[in-house]
C-alpha cells in the first residue's frame, strides 16, 4: 500500500448493507465512526485504553475533525484504514491522521485529521498531558509523509 505516512497502525473494515446510505454507497458518518474505532484501537495497542482515561481522569478529545472524502465505497468492498499520530507538543496537542484505503486497487477513499487536546475528564477543561500519555504518546508521532 502506498500510505501516506510510515508504520501506520491498520485497521481492517468492509462496509455493511446498514452503512449504506440513500446514495448506494457507504455514508459519510460511518467514516466518522470508523476513525474513531481505529484511533481508540491504536491507543490500546499502545498500552492505554478507555479505562486508563478514566483512572488518570484525563483525555485526548477532538477539538477539530476534518474529512477530505475522495471515493465511494460500496457493501462488501474490503478497505483498510490506517492511523498514525504526526504531532504533539508534549503539553496540551496532538494530531491524529487517518487514511482510508479499498484493497482492490490500492485507491485512497478517504483522508481524515484530527486536532486533539487534553482534558480533564471531571471538568471538561484543557489539562496537561500525564506521564502516561507522554511516555506512550510521544514516542509514537511519526514525521512527514512517507
Amino acid at each position: 500500500m502506498d500510505w501516506d505516512y510510515p508504520q501506520p497502525f491498520i485497521l481492517a473494515v468492509t462496509p455493511q448493507a446498514g452503512d449504506i446510505d440513500g446514495l448506494n454507497h457507504t455514508n459519510n458518518a460511518v467514516y466518522v465512526r470508523w476513525c474513531e474505532q481505529a484511533g481508540w484501537a491504536h491507543s490500546d495497542s499502545l498500552g492505554l485504553s478507555l479505562d486508563d482515561y478514566r483512572r488518570l481522569d484525563r483525555a485526548m478529545a477532538i477539538r477539530r475533525g476534518e474529512y477530505d472524502y475522495l471515493l465511494p465505497t460500496f457493501v462488501g468492498e474490503a478497505l483498510r484504514l490506517a492511523t498514525w499520530l504526526v504531532g504533539g507538543d508534549g503539553k496540551l496537542s496532538m494530531e491524529r491522521r487517518f487514511q482510508l484505503v479499498r484493497d482492490s486497487d490500492g485507491a485512497t477513499v478517504l483522508r481524515g485529521r484530527w486536532d486533539l487536546v487534553c482534558i480533564e475528564l471531571s471538568s471538561g477543561r484543557p489539562r496537561r498531558m500525564p506521564a502516561p500519555f507522554l511516555d506512550t504518546y510521544m514516542p509514537v508521532i511519526v514525521g512527514g509523509p512517507a
